[in-house]
């Protein structure tokens, strides 16, 4: 009973050492973080004023609030009784150890740092990378993450991103669209290659420098191809794609010009 009393009174007695420095670390932590919270808040604001690169405005960002809520941890230990000196030395050692165990994580992070000195590409511009195409939306700390044609968030290891191909569709002002379409064999070639010229050239988005082109591209099995390159901004892709196909197919059925189904020549031979 008196060992038991014993630790009861020791139990007590820390409870009653600690217990204010653990409320007060707690406020101080939900205090902390409501002020870091302010002051991201408050750089956002003034990066948006001063105009600074959207792309490095959530860089920036996530880098000082992980600096500062790593700064609060530590003074919020030190409050507890945990000896500074002893716990950087311990974040030191657990951080060897993390690294070595998350070198993808920190590869990301390298990964984002040149990204924010190259810049490959920004916020806003349509790329396509790791298998993906979208218009980039954030550059994080660890990932970008893109909208795809279909409004689907893509997200990407920023590792990957800066050790990988990038295709900026944006970096140059204008793409090229790329269309292929078929004509019977029948048709007047030079008939469709008007009609497709005019249609792009009624289209106020395709660009008259550098100029439109129809030519043929391949004789295929059932058809003859042309391919049609006109050329806009990467914002206006897939509005010309699809417009362009439409009023192509439109243009052609006006002038009586054929597109094929696809077709085959069966030949029978009757044995004597």
């Amino acid at each position: 009973m008196e060992n038991v009393q014993e630790y009861i009174d020791i139990a007590w007695a820390m409870a009653i050492q600690y217990t204010p420095k653990v409320l007060l670390a707690l406020l101080t932590l939900f205090i902390g973080l409501k002020i870091i919270k302010a002051i991201i808040n408050v750089m956002d604001k003034i990066f948006e004023k001063n105009k600074v690169d959207p792309t490095l405005r959530p860089f920036v960002g996530s880098l000082i609030s992980w600096g500062l809520k790593i700064m609060l941890f530590i003074s919020i230990a030190s409050m507890i009784g945990v000896q500074t000196t002893s716990f950087v030395a311990v974040i030191g050692a657990a951080g060897l150890a993390i690294g070595l165990a998350l070198q993808g994580t920190l590869a990301n992070f390298a990964g984002g740092a040149l990204i924010m000195v190259f810049k490959p590409y920004k916020v806003g511009d349509l790329v396509e990378a790791q298998g993906h195409i979208g218009v980039v939306k954030e550059i994080q700390i660890f990932t970008t993450m893109l909208t795809s044609p279909q409004n689907k968030m893509v997200i990407i290891p920023n590792g990957s991103m800066s050790n990988g191909n990038i295709v900026n569709f944006t970096t140059l002002g204008m793409i090229r669209v790329d269309l292929s379409i078929g004509i019977a064999y029948n048709a007047d070639i030079d008939a469709a290659k008007k009609v497709l010229m005019e249609v792009m050239e009624a289209d106020e988005r395709v660009m008259k420098d550098p100029a439109p082109f129809v030519g043929v591209s391949e004789l295929a099995d059932s058809a003859v191809n042309l391919a049609v390159r006109p050329h806009c901004n990467p914002a206006d892709y897939w509005g010309v794609y699809f417009d362009t196909l439409e009023n192509g197919k439109k243009g052609l059925d006006m002038n009586n010009v054929t597109i094929p189904f696809p077709q085959m020549d069966v030949h029978l031979f009757k044995e004597q």
